[in-house]
Parts: structure tokens; sequence; C-alpha cells
């Protein structure tokens, strides 16, 4: 089954037709609120500023029935093996499972193995914090520095921005390029003696993260000896011998699992920074509200569940108005990161072209996504938003209410004009004088946290998680490979062998070769 053979789909396409051009406002009135918004563990989602009515969600809604997304569902949180390219499971949702109940992958029960190394966690969040841990010269730890890329680096990084509110004395830090500006940059700001260094990589092998980390662990090795590796450096791979070889004992490496890939990995061992900034309490809160959402996705029915909502709505627009793109944009400041994190989990996982049944396909996936905080993005690209010729669905999430502020002042400004802003691109303005006129009728979700807690915060990434896979499911593609990263990393190895050996001859088009060359000089 699939789009083009859906009849469900047929009938949703012939509906749109009729109602393409209709207004929201057209739609608006007291059973849209009741219809289109949603109260789930302190967030508000309101979908009533989008351009469809209820007969063509109906539609949709049966094109996710035909398209037997339940038993895709089902099929994920048993760990049933339906990442079919790697042959894995995809059990992101088990590591906040908050029972015991057995997920077996491959005749194995791996709760068990999740809550030994939960525990494993909780000692070590706890010395840590509580300065039990020690550096080489008998100082107690003050700084983190998480080495990682890609999902080892934007989950972690968003969560604790966002969390702020909550976090432990510990000082964090995020090195993940391999731009030697961020390396030295971070060199200024931290103190040796006192800094733990969290090398995180599956196979202990990223280029970018085992070089930053081989940078680092060569000072440590000049100023104190070898020995001093052990105390400074912790890793979380599914390489053990590698980290040992690299000075790392057994005690310090964290494990990883196959059936987790990088951008779903925050909730892992991967993300280990967070315990360690916000607390191990509140990182099992933050669990808390995922497992709910996990639940509410598993057990609703497909028009009252929020993540299905959310993709067929990226369904309408990708595949029936054509839009492209869609943007995300968080006013909180807290947020900062979300739409970065955003753009790998939905951008890697769904920008594919080719089907589960290993043809192209016929018909778009996966957006563009992209985003900034409000209210800075509305002096950036809000005049494109408004009156351009792209029409871009909006996300806006906010929090209801900013107990860590003494400006309450400022955070109603702040919600006002996102309020604003999302009435502005529904109704529009007309002015007789063109370049002032605003068409509207351009939709928007609004997402509004009570306050953005730990376990709210959860209940939000899970969603999106949900959202992506959703998403997949209906294009019948593979949210959970991404082997469009590797081509460009591969070329990059004969690339820098190229730049080294000045005296080898270049086997390059012409305009590689001659960037080469300048390079080399």
């Amino acid at each position: 089954m699939n789009l083009e053979s859906s009849s469900a789909w047929k009938q949703a396409n012939a509906y749109f037709k009729k109602i393409k051009d209709s207004k929201i406002t057209g739609f608006l009135g007291e059973a849209r609120l009741k219809d289109f918004t949603f109260e789930f563990n302190g967030i508000y989602f309101d979908f009533s500023k989008h351009r469809i009515d209820a007969t063509l969600l109906h539609y949709l809604i049966e094109v996710a029935k035909e398209m037997q997304l339940n038993s895709g569902i089902d099929a994920m949180f048993k760990g049933e093996i339906i990442n079919k390219t790697e042959q894995r499971a995809v059990l992101h949702t088990a590591l906040r499972q908050q029972t015991t109940s057995p997920v077996i992958v491959k005749g194995h029960n791996i709760i068990p193995d999740i809550k030994e190394t939960d525990e494993r966690i909780k000692t070590f969040v706890n010395q840590v914090i509580n300065k039990q841990w020690k550096g080489y010269t008998g100082k107690p730890i003050t700084d983190v520095v998480n080495i990682g890329i890609g999902g080892s680096d934007l989950g972690p990084k968003m969560v604790i921005h966002a969390l702020k509110d909550f976090r432990t004395p510990l000082k964090m830090h995020f090195l993940s390029n391999i731009d030697p500006f961020q390396l030295d940059n971070l060199l200024q700001q931290i103190d040796l003696e006192t800094t733990l260094f969290l090398v995180v990589s599956k196979s202990f092998s990223t280029q970018e993260t085992l070089t930053n980390a081989q940078n680092i662990q060569q000072i440590y090795i000049e100023a104190f000896g070898k020995e001093a590796v052990a105390h400074h450096f912790v890793s979380v791979t599914t390489q053990v011998e590698k980290a040992r070889l690299f000075g790392i004992p057994n005690n310090n490496v964290f494990p990883m699992w196959d059936w987790v890939g990088g951008r779903y990995s925050l909730w892992s061992p991967a993300g280990l920074a967070i315990p360690l900034a916000i607390d191990y309490d509140n990182f099992i809160a933050l669990k808390q509200g995922a497992y709910a959402m996990d639940q509410h996705f598993k057990e609703t029915d497909l028009k009252n569940n929020l993540p299905v909502l959310a993709a067929l709505l990226t369904l309408l627009y990708n595949n029936l108005y054509q839009f492209e793109t869609e943007a995300y944009i968080p006013y909180a400041d807290k947020l900062l990161f979300l739409p970065d994190f955003l753009q790998q989990l939905m951008m890697e996982s769904n920008g594919k072209s080719v089907g589960l049944d290993n043809k192209k396909v016929s018909w778009q996936t996966g957006n563009i996504i992209w985003g900034n905080t409000g209210t800075n993005a509305q002096h950036s690209f809000f005049q494109l938003l408004h009156q351009g010729t792209k029409i871009v669905p909006v996300n806006f999430i906010a929090e209801r209410t900013n107990k860590s502020t003494n400006f309450s002042g400022n955070h109603k400004i702040l919600l006002a004009n996102m309020i604003a802003q999302a009435e502005a691109l529904m109704t529009g303005e007309y002015n007789e004088i063109p370049y002032k006129n605003f068409e509207g009728n351009r939709p928007s979700t609004t997402i509004l946290f009570d306050e953005i807690s730990p376990e709210s915060l959860g209940s939000l990434l899970a969603y999106f998680e949900h959202q992506t896979f959703v998403e997949a499911w209906l294009w019948q593609i593979n949210a959970f490979d991404q082997f469009g990263v590797e081509l460009g990393k591969k070329l990059a190895k004969n690339v820098l062998s190229d730049i080294n050996d000045t005296s080898k001859s270049l086997g390059h088009d012409v305009s590689t070769n001659a960037l080469i060359e300048r390079i080399r000089t």
C-alpha cells in the first residue's frame, strides 16, 4: 500500500480540490476549538488555524487507517525489525518505559539492561555532582564537556539549555565541530584539573569526535601523564575495547545499543550530559513526560492522537498544497536550540527518496525544517512569511508563565507578539495599496506550555519523534537509517589524503582538483 494506490487518499485529494482556496477564518467557530485544540501534560495544542476542515481531516485519518498506521505503531513498540535496511528494531521508547514489562529484541529482554545502565548513570552522576569524583590532581569536577556530533550533541545541548531553571552547579560545554576555533575557544574557558570530558560516539571512530578527543587527550598526557586520562574521560560507545585503548577504563564506559538511532538517543547514555546538568531525578522526569506521550500515541484513537494529527497536517501541506517547508518558531529563548534539533530529527529521518519497497518514490517526502526564536525572527524572515510568494506553515511554541524571571511584563510582550503573529498570518489585512496588502490564510499551530519543565519538555520531544515516524510511515520510507550522510564522509578521507600528500596527482573533477590545489598552497 502507498499513497498513490490508497482509495482514501484519492478521496482526500478530490475533496481537497473543492476546499483548497477556502479561508481558515471561514472554518472558525466554537466547534472548531472543541475539535482542533487539545491539552496534554501541561501543554496546550492549538491546531485551529489550519487550512483544513473536519471532513478533510476525516479523509486523512482514513488514509492513515488504510495505510495500517496502528500496526506500524504496535510493531515499533514491540521491538519488531522496522528499520529494514539495517535489520534493527527501533526502541528509543523502551529507554523511557516506566514499567518492567519485557521488550524483546532478537529473543532478549532489553529492559533489565536499560535499568542496570540507568543505575550506573545515577551513581556516576551523583558522584560528580556531590564532588566525590575527583580529577587527577584531587580537585572535584566543576566543568563537563560533551564531545559528540549530530544526535550526540544536538539533543543534549537543546535539553540542557531548555531546562536552565533546573541546573546543577556544573558548567556545561559542548564540543562538536572539527573547526579548531571551537576547540581553542573551549580551552580558554576551562581548567584542565577540574574538567570531565564525555566522549560520545557509538563507533568510537567518528572523525570529528575522535579527533577532538585525541587533541584534548594529548594535552592531558603532556601536562599530567597517561594516568590522568582515566580521571577526566568517560565514554559512551559500543566499542569498549577502543575506549580502553584510548585510556578510558571499562568502568568509565557506558553502553549504546544498535536499536537506538543517534537522533533519538538523548534518552540513552548518549544523553549523559543531561542528568549531570539537571540532576538525575529531573532526567527521570524528562523520561516520564516522554513515556506519557508514548502511551498517548500508542493507545489514543487516531482522530485525537496528537502526533498523528501533526503528521497529517504535514501530509496535507507537503503532498496536497505542495508547500515544501515548515518553520518552528519558539517564543522562548530556553528553546533556542529546538529548531536545530528538529532539523536533524525530521530531515535526517525523512529526507529519503527511496521507499520501503526499495524503489524511488513518486511523491514528495521530508519537508525542509527551519526556524529561529521570536521575537528575533519577526525582524528577520517574517516578511517572507506574511507577504512572500511561498507559504510556510508555522509552529509557534511558547511558555505561558515564566516563574524564573523578575520581568513578567517582558514575558507578556513576548506572548502578545506570538499570538498577534499567528492571528496576522491567518486573517491578513486588506489594503488597496498592493505592497501594504496582507493576503492572510497562512496556517500555523500554536503549542503553549504551562511552564517548561523536565516532564512537559519530555512530552513535547516525544510528540515530535512520533510525528516524524507517522510521516515516514505514510510516505512509506524508512525514518531510521541515514545513508545519505555517508558518501561525503567517505570522500572526505580521500580529499584529506590528497591535501596532505602534495606530491600526489589529483584524480577528481577539475573543480574539486582546483579547490584542493588552492588549499595545498
